[in-house]
């Protein structure tokens, strides 16, 4: 049985395409999916996440290089859809996967990544070059989206408060951003 699934959140059509490499049973849904910007753009390489907020747990799909993706979910459950945007998780929809036996859903995902990122919650020691802990979760999400994205430039730039001189705010951004670097020439 096949079913078509109309995802209502931003302008979302249907589509269908032959792959047949993963198969639905009665206790796991076959979810096709094409992602493409609002100009009808391919977007490879995005990150599509399902999530079920009454099990707590999500699947994490990559789409190929035609924008496409399949997964198997679980069905008799509603789940959020979210899109990954460099370090955070952008809410799309919900959808509902039935209990109907090996059913097939086809969605079309059309999305516009934002082009422009800031990177929030990396935080430095007072005064000094070095980063706090706390900033690793921000940083390893930036790391997994530049190695899905080999096309994607970053800028990094150094900034501190207004405490101390000029002169000395100014090399400790400048060692703030040097120290960033290395993380990302590793």
């Amino acid at each position: 049985m096949k079913k078509y699934f109309f995802i209502a959140f931003f302008c979302v059509l249907i589509f269908s395409y032959n792959s047949q490499t993963l198969k639905p049973t009665n206790q796991l849904a076959l979810l096709k999916g094409l992602v493409t910007n609002f100009k009808d753009k391919i977007l490879s390489n995005e990150i599509i996440i399902f999530y079920n907020n009454k099990t707590k747990t999500s699947i994490k799909i990559v789409t190929d290089a035609n924008g496409k993706f399949q997964v198997l979910i679980p069905v008799n459950n509603t789940y959020g859809l979210k899109y990954k945007t460099f370090t955070t998780d952008q809410d799309y929809t919900k959808m509902t996967i039935s209990d109907d036996k090996e059913a097939t859903y086809e969605v079309r995902i059309k999305i516009d990544p934002p082009k422009n990122f800031i990177l929030d919650n990396v935080y430095f020691d007072t005064g000094k070059s070095t980063l706090k802990p706390t900033s690793n979760k921000a940083l390893n999400d930036l790391v997994e989206v530049l190695k899905l994205k080999s096309n994607m430039f970053i800028e990094i730039q150094g900034h501190t408060d207004n405490v101390g001189t000029e002169e000395s705010n100014l090399k400790l951004s400048q060692d703030r951003a040097d120290d960033s670097k290395k993380i990302f020439s590793k």
